[in-house]
Formats: structure tokens, sequence, C-alpha cells
């Protein structure tokens, strides 16, 4: 799964393109026997109990694969999926029907500023997986995590799990002037990494 800076810098997605996402997914889920585990570990450092009604940002969460696994990890959770994709959220939307009744849509873009408006909270906990590097500006990326700690509730937390080409520590760095005060990468596989970040309690 590693990519080097060039494949990362000009490998294209067409996330609009029904046709590209599903094609995207089958190739996506050949990965879930390395991946699934990974997510299954960076939602077990979420500091909140089993049983916990919690409200839950996915933040690109595309066709689903990650709220799947934080209603595993907290079943009462209600989770809003955010992604600019429409047909990733019509996947995500086949994905989970049984729990239809737990799950919000919401379509936005990420460079939008608007963006924390549409999808609401504030949130016990936001996730995301292998998503906010599509940003690919580092300024964008790093709006977003400002973004996501005006999203949090006092004491809640950002699990991310996904690549960073240009090493964690600008990351750190960000996310630390975003306002975050406990910040740990309790897994590192360069250039792809699980951060765990806390909003200080007001």
């Amino acid at each position: 799964m590693a990519e080097d800076r060039k494949d990362f810098a000009l490998f294209p997605h067409d996330w609009h393109s029904a046709d590209y996402v599903g094609e995207w997914i089958i190739r996506d889920s050949t990965r879930d026997p390395e991946r699934r585990p990974l997510l299954q570990r960076m939602l077990s450092l979420a500091p909140f109990p089993r049983d916990a009604e919690l409200d839950v940002l996915d933040i690109g969460a595309g066709y689903g694969a990650v709220s799947e696994e934080v209603l595993q990890a907290f079943p009462a959770a209600r989770i809003t999926l955010q992604d600019y994709s429409r047909p990733m959220l019509d996947r995500a939307r086949q994905r989970l029907p049984a729990r239809s009744d737990q799950l919000r849509y919401v379509l936005c873009d990420l460079t939008d500023p608007s963006w924390p408006q549409q999808v609401g909270g504030p949130f016990d906990l936001a996730v995301s997986a292998i998503a906010i590097h599509n940003l690919r500006d580092p300024e964008k990326i790093y709006a977003c995590y400002r973004a996501i700690h005006g999203l949090l509730k006092p004491s809640g937390c950002f699990l991310n799990c996904d690549r960073f080409v240009e090493g964690v520590e600008p990351h750190l760095t960000a996310l630390r002037e975003a306002g975050f005060g406990r910040l740990t990468c309790p897994w590192l596989e360069p250039p792809r990494a699980i951060i765990i970040a806390v909003r200080n309690g007001d």
C-alpha cells in the first residue's frame, strides 16, 4: 500500500464518476484484510466506553468502511458521514441500510469554508482514514484540522489514519496550533500513520 512521493502526486481520481467509484471500491476492498485490523486498532484507542452514545463525524467517509467499524466498536453511536463524492455516499447508504436510523449523510467539500456548518455538531469523536491527504495542499489540510477542532466537544477526540508523505511532524505541529492538547502517534509505517488528537476540556 505504500506509495512514493511521485505516485502520490500524480495518481488521478474521479470521485464524481459512479463508474470510477465502483471500480475503485472493488480494488480498495482487496485491502480489507490489512486495513480492517488497522481501523479496529485506531478505534480501540478512542477514550470512550463501548456503550457510549457518541456523536461521531466520519470525515471523507467514502463508501462507509470506517463508519461500519465505528458501529462495531460503538454500537450506540450516531454518525454523520461527510464526503464530497455523491457516488461514494450512495454506496455507503447501500452498505449500511440496517443502521440507517443512526446515520446521516452530508455531501460537502472540505475546501469550502462553510463545510463545518453543513455537517453540524458538536461531536464527541471525529474519525478519518486515508482521506484527508486527498486535499493535497498542506494549508488546506491544516485548515481542515482547525475546523475539526472547532467541531469537537470539550475533551472530544480526533482519530486519523492517513498517508503523511512529508512526515508526521508537520501535522502534529499543525494540530497543536489548531488547539489540540494531547497528541500521540501510536502507529507509524511511513508514509502511513495513526494520529490521535484530543481537544482540551473547556
